[in-house]
């Protein structure tokens, strides 16, 4: 079962506009983690800064300008958010992805157009129905969705067990737990990670503990980084600030002190 309260990704979530996220149904399950949903509508001249260390995963987003098809980062992003707008995206699985992009790796730290015109009308038109609220936007998602995307044959399902093992066991650390964790080769973990994710997968491995290493800072401010780095398998503590610093540029103690200030 997805959990769509799961709290990482997003750095400084009290900055959040109006920011749900839905799941997806049940013929989407391997293809669609979750569809989210923000709404902002910020006075003249106000400027809303989202920090975001995104899931290693792609996501199709619609927009009022149309649909784009956003690969996997490899670091820290931002959008700088002003006078009113919205945006409806489904943050996929590495089964959706391939049903989407044959190599999402050309897609790293990128954008592209995608060429969705039918998604990009009916969206808008269900964002711009003051009776319709978010289960009929998602619809309209949906049923695009599961007319066009096959379903995830048994390689994109494996790949899906690999983001499953990585995102939800913390002890995972090196690309060999997750060799052992799905019965597959050391080799044959890195083809799934390039052909479904389109990142390394020691990257993704690091992505996810990295943003769990936020959260840990971001919700209790008692426990040292020390601790935070032993907890997921950091060397030690200077090799978590090195991550911090090159992932998001700035070190855990500075993170910490700013989400205190923005409270």
């Amino acid at each position: 079962m997805v959990d769509t309260s799961d709290p990482r990704g997003v750095l400084f979530p009290e900055r959040l506009p109006s920011f749900r996220r839905h799941p997806a149904p049940a013929e989407l399950d391997g293809l669609v983690r979750w569809f989210w949903i923000p709404r902002w509508n910020l006075a003249p001249g106000q400027v809303s800064r989202q920090r975001l260390l995104p899931f290693p995963a792609s996501n199709l987003v619609v927009e009022s300008a149309g649909v784009t098809l956003a690969g996997p980062t490899t670091r820290a992003s931002h959008r700088d958010l002003r006078g009113t707008g919205w945006a409806v995206g489904a943050l996929l699985r590495p089964a959706g992805i391939a049903a989407l992009c044959p190599d999402p790796a050309r897609l790293r730290d990128a954008e592209a157009e995608f060429d969705a015109p039918e998604l990009a009308r009916t969206v808008a038109a269900a964002m711009g129905d003051a009776d319709a609220d978010d289960r009929a936007v998602v619809e309209v998602f949906v049923r695009w969705a599961a007319e066009r995307l096959a379903p995830a044959g048994e390689a994109g399902l494996l790949a899906n067990a690999m983001e499953d093992l990585i995102a939800g066991d913390r002890t995972i650390t090196q690309v060999e737990d997750v060799a052992r964790g799905l019965g597959v080769s050391v080799r044959g973990v890195q083809r799934i990670a390039r052909r479904f994710v389109g990142l390394p997968p020691l990257a993704i491995i690091r992505r996810y503990r990295l943003q769990e290493a936020a959260q840990r800072l971001r919700e209790d401010p008692s426990v040292s980084i020390a601790a935070v780095a032993a907890d997921l398998g950091y060397a030690d503590h200077a090799h978590l600030t090195s991550d911090f610093r090159r992932v998001l540029g700035f070190t855990p103690s500075s993170y910490r002190d700013g989400v205190a200030r923005a409270e």
